[in-house]
């Protein structure tokens, strides 16, 4: 199993919660996605290692970046 935590910048509400869950969640090999409003910390857990642009084009998809 794989670990991966992201920040998440621009969510602010539920709804932004729920669009950036739903669309790492459809990353094959996801297994498990906790996104933390308050902090936009966003940890990712999968059967095997995640390409990190997947998860970018993810974020990207709901309509948020990656912090730097």
């Amino acid at each position: 199993m794989s670990t991966v935590t992201v920040t998440v910048s621009g969510m602010t509400c539920e709804h932004c919660v729920s669009s950036v869950r739903e669309e790492i969640g459809n990353i094959p090999e996801v297994t498990a996605v906790d996104v933390d409003l308050a902090s936009g910390q966003v940890v990712i857990e999968s059967d095997s290692p995640l390409d990190f642009a997947a998860i970018q084009g993810a974020v990207v998809e709901a309509g948020y970046q990656l912090a730097s």
